[in-house]
């Protein structure tokens, strides 16, 4: 497929060299889907329609696209210091942004390690997890836990910890020791709009389990996103967390919270810790952490995590042989401090909480449409799982490209619909959304 370029009609722009992340490449490069532009919650097509966005691009951008101030920042940066390393050698905006991320998580998570992705995140989260059992003589801890459906990254690591399938059987060679506990979809309760009420004990104690089979004191860390957004939305039941957290501590095991999705307001908290109420030892972060500006993602982990570590090795020693050419990137530090204003002096996080229950009873008005299986919700995050057509995922993928060319960008996971809009949204923006999966719907019924 080739298409003119938009800036030089003289000019042949091949799709053909670009091997797309995520994308059945031979059908999107027949049929392509570009994006040219993008301001506040709408993109623009190639064809020049308007598409509204309702997943918040991949859940990176609650504060709207193209926002100047972002824009700004990151231009006045790149002409003072475009780059400089983070390796023996630091700038200020790193330890101001590491500063203001700390003060929007729950005590005592007070040290803030920056990197360029959540995959990365997940990955570096599993060296301080080894790290930190090092330091403290408990080496026998080999083994982590995660759960079915889970999704933590592309890198090696958050692929031994990834619950699903497609994620993982194309790379069979991945991390030993990694058991999983059950995903916490039971099918009990349809229609949900918050955490479901039964089951999340009962759930939890599979990780019990796991420490009567293996040891206690054999586990390093269970991973887990406070949400499981990836995979469509699926929010913890009642007890649930609480459970993991009691068990993590009888047997001295770390908590991690991949808050990569549920970071930064999504659920109308700063991070989803606080909407639950249960504060792990360590938090994985990215997307929204500059809008989806420029790629960034950070780890934060207890104080005495970082104490333990870094007070391990002698005097003038590097004490974490971990890092990245780019953390801490100039660039991506200017984008994350206008970020966090934004999110702070327009209000967002207030404002996507008060905006969550117009978004979940307009997500749930679907729920009488013959091809909808359920609804769940939570905060300003949805996902719309719809019956599949005989072979699961094919339905979804479709409905995806006739949403977009419906004027809707919403990214499907197999045949779920994770709607997550922007905080600017408006309620005629959110009844665009749900206008246009309606008419979508009715397409492939």
């Amino acid at each position: 497929m080739e298409i003119l370029a938009a800036s030089a009609p003289e000019r042949v722009n091949s799709l053909e060299e670009h091997w797309m992340p995520f994308t059945g490449n031979r059908d999107f490069k027949e049929k392509p889907r570009l994006v040219v532009s993008a301001e506040g919650v709408y993109y623009i097509d190639h064809r020049g329609g308007r598409v509204i966005d309702g997943s918040s691009g991949l859940f990176c951008s609650p504060a709207g696209h193209a926002r100047r101030e972002i824009a700004d920042a990151v231009y006045k940066q790149l002409t003072t210091n475009s780059y400089s390393p983070s390796f023996q050698v630091g700038h200020p905006a790193s330890f101001e942004l590491a500063r203001r991320v700390a003060s929007l998580l729950p005590d005592p998570l007070n040290h803030v390690f920056f990197v360029n992705s959540g995959s990365e995140a997940v990955d570096t989260a599993l060296k301080m997890v080894m790290a930190y059992h090092r330091a403290r003589g408990q080496s026998q801890r080999l083994r982590f836990v995660s759960r079915e459906r889970a999704y933590h990254g592309v890198n090696m690591g958050g692929v031994s910890l990834s619950g699903m399938v497609k994620n993982r059987e194309s790379f069979p060679v991945t991390m030993p020791n990694v058991v999983m506990l059950r995903h916490t979809f039971t099918g009990n309760e349809l229609f949900c709009d918050g955490q479901p009420q039964k089951d999340g004990v009962e759930l939890a104690n599979d990780l019990q389990r796991h420490c009567e089979t293996y040891g206690g004191s054999t586990i390093a860390a269970v991973f887990v996103e406070p949400v499981a957004g990836s995979t469509g939305t699926l929010v913890p039941p009642v007890g649930y967390l609480e459970r993991l957290r009691e068990i993590c501590d009888e047997h001295g095991i770390l908590l991690v919270f991949d808050e990569v999705i549920t970071g930064f307001g999504r659920l109308g908290t700063p991070f989803a810790s606080q909407r639950f109420g249960v504060t792990p030892d360590i938090t994985t972060m990215a997307k929204a952490l500059t809008n989806g500006s420029i790629p960034m993602g950070a780890v934060a982990v207890r104080d005495e995590i970082y104490e333990t570590v870094t007070e391990a090795s002698p005097d003038n020693a590097i004490e974490f042989f971990h890092g990245y050419t780019y953390s801490a990137h100039p660039a991506a530090c200017a984008a994350g401090l206008a970020a966090l204003d934004i999110y702070q002096n327009d209000g967002l996080f207030d404002r996507a909480a008060e905006m969550a229950p117009y978004f979940a009873e307009a997500m749930m008005s679907l729920r009488d449409h013959p091809l909808v299986m359920d609804i769940r919700t939570i905060g300003m995050m949805s996902g719309i799982e719809v019956h599949h057509d005989g072979v699961p995922g094919r339905r979804g993928q479709a409905m995806q490209k006739a949403l977009f060319w419906n004027g809707c960008h919403v990214k499907f996971t197999g045949d779920v619909g994770i709607v997550a809009p922007q905080f600017i949204a408006e309620r005629a923006h959110i009844d665009e959304v749900v206008d246009k999966l309606r008419r979508t719907l009715d397409e492939f019924a």
